[in-house]
């Protein structure tokens, strides 16, 4: 299941000029970064901390009030089936970190209005100490947000812009990250708690709306041992009815992997995370000149499927889990990325941010978030929204001749986003061509979406048309630029095992605590006006036509 980008021509979309045919080689189920083509990408190999974070995601839509997660020894039951599972058992002690992350999908979902106030679950996290002495816990940073305060509209706030000292609102997860990123505690959240011994605190609530998102992100430390569990309640009246869930033993209804446990194992599918995960920060730091090795690509949130042919796997470990939740932490969701750049070069450059196109796949909003880039210059921080297939450039970078300039980039990696992103430093120039292609792509989706297909022109009985073979395509080495001429006036875009022989099932469960589209290149006559004295509408026009033209034969039958 392994899947690397590739390198060079061999396997993508060529194209031959506007206008003009476009040669199509077999492609496997790959992800593609055009803004690399010809080039490779070099791995971080960075690390991860040891600061254990609760992660609460799976599941990730819950249909109903129950438990969702418990670090508590010993088990809690389906409640479609009855099926004892075994709890995440995990002991916290000094540093940790908690991520909870769920939406509510009742069974009526698809009677709801999103225009009527809608029925709401209560999302709480519970604290529990199992010990003979109290447990004190000081928190750090943290934020809690619902889909109420901080609304996900999916094509919203698209692009990079300036973040401001009001972050943008953009759903629950990126709410709360950007008060991580920025080392903020929310005021509504103490700063400081004690678990008395031998018991369990409500630490807070939120409320869950149907069809809606809640998210919270914590950082703290406890002077002793104790233990998370997560519920969700509908409509309690105190922190009693909270803790009443957790004593009924049952979990939340709406765990879809239970029936795919065996293709989780064998990685066909990731599920979501419902663990402890060991990693709450990522660190890494290369060093680069551009001048002699090229433009320099390196993998930020990368997988196993997607980490652009570097084996580079920013995926950090489970101590615990539940047996329908990933194997490891996949998402990375909560955990802060640093990324510290040494560039040598001279000049401008373009920092720029990817997520590939998923061959065969639909495009859709891959990363919304905050992010922050710390330069010699100052400390600047952005929000964006970036798409499957897109490359934005989230500044220009300023090298001086001779020295070494250090370039740190540093994001809490948001919920709702789609790990495998490409973080590259480029000319402005190689960024123009690729930030072309895609114009003239989504103009020529846009056209195939108004127009009704027609059925392709059959070519003369005379004639056969053969692509070409994989021999003939030229191969570029690695460092080599785009695979097409950069246009002369173009300008960048802005800028454990889980089972045990398990108890019998209790008859009363109450336990007490414990194609890519074809890549078309603007090429240009000496006189830089077009082909054979077209104006620049006059191309532009020709090669919508002609996208247009392969996109409608693609949809036919």
């Amino acid at each position: 299941m392994r899947s690397v980008a590739p390198i060079g021509p061999i396997g993508i979309w060529l194209a031959l000029g506007l206008g003009a045919a476009v040669l199509q080689q077999p492609l496997p189920a790959q992800a593609y970064v055009a803004l690399m083509a010809g080039q490779r990408a070099r791995p971080l190999n960075g690390t991860f901390n040891n600061v254990p974070v609760l992660h609460s995601n799976q599941p990730e839509e819950v249909e109903g009030p129950g438990i969702l997660i418990s670090t508590t020894p010993g088990y809690s039951y389906a409640s479609e089936s009855g099926q004892p599972l075994r709890n995440a058992e995990y002991t916290f002690n000094g540093d940790f970190g908690m991520h909870l992350h769920h939406k509510y999908f009742p069974p009526n979902r698809r009677s709801i209005s999103p225009s009527d106030r809608r029925d709401e679950l209560t999302l709480a996290a519970i604290l529990i100490n199992p010990g003979v002495r109290p447990v004190h816990i000081r928190f750090m940073t943290g934020a809690v947000r619902n889909s109420f305060e901080a609304p996900y509209l999916a094509n919203n706030l698209m692009g990079v812009k300036p973040l401001g000292p009001r972050p943008w609102n953009t759903g629950p997860g990126d709410a709360t990250a950007v008060q991580m990123l920025r080392g903020r505690l929310d005021s509504r959240l103490a700063d400081e708690i004690t678990i008395p011994a031998r018991s369990r605190i409500v630490l807070f609530q939120t409320q869950l709306p149907a069809l809606g998102i809640a998210n919270a992100l914590l950082r703290g430390r406890s002077d002793g041992p104790f233990q998370m569990a997560v519920v969700a309640a509908k409509n309690p009246s105190s922190d009693a009815d909270v803790l009443a869930v957790l004593d009924q033993g049952l979990l939340a209804p709406g765990r879809v992997y239970l029936s795919r446990i065996n293709d989780i194992h064998n990685r066909l599918i990731f599920s979501r995370v419902g663990g402890v995960a060991l990693g709450d920060a990522y660190q890494a730091t290369i060093s680069h000149d551009l001048q002699t090795e090229g433009p320099l690509h390196v993998p930020l949130t990368s997988t196993d499927r997607t980490n652009f042919g570097t084996r580079d796997v920013q995926v950090n470990p489970l101590a615990s889990r539940m047996v329908d939740s990933s194997l490891d932490n996949v998402g990375t969701y909560g955990v802060r990325f640093d990324v510290t750049l040494n560039l040598r070069g001279s000049g401008p450059y373009e920092l720029v941010m990817s997520h590939p196109t998923m061959i065969g796949g639909r495009p859709f909003t891959a990363f919304r978030g905050s992010i922050q880039i710390q330069t010699p210059a100052g400390l600047r921080e952005v929000h964006v929204g970036l798409r499957s297939g897109q490359s934005l450039s989230l500044g220009q970078i300023d090298l001086v001749p001779g020295e070494v300039t250090p370039v740190r980039v540093s994001l809490v990696y948001p919920a709702d986003a789609t790990p495998g992103h490409l973080l590259s430093v480029v000319s402005a120039s190689q960024l123009a061509v690729v930030q072309e292609r895609e114009r003239l792509q989504e103009l020529a989706r846009a056209g195939a979406a108004t127009r009704p297909p027609q059925p392709p022109a059959a070519p003369p009985p005379e004639v056969t048309i053969a692509p070409a073979p994989l021999s003939d395509v030229p191969t570029p080495g690695p460092g080599t630029g785009p695979l097409v001429p950069p246009p002369q006036i173009l300008r960048p875009a802005s800028s454990p095992g889980w089972m045990q022989p398990p108890p019998p099932v209790p008859g009363s469960i109450n336990r007490s605590p414990f194609a890519p589209s074809p890549l078309v290149s603007p090429l240009r006559s000496s006189s830089g006006r077009g082909f054979q004295g077209n104006t620049l509408v006059d191309r532009y026009r020709e090669a919508v036509e002609a996208q247009q033209q392969f996109l409608r034969g693609q949809q036919a039958p």
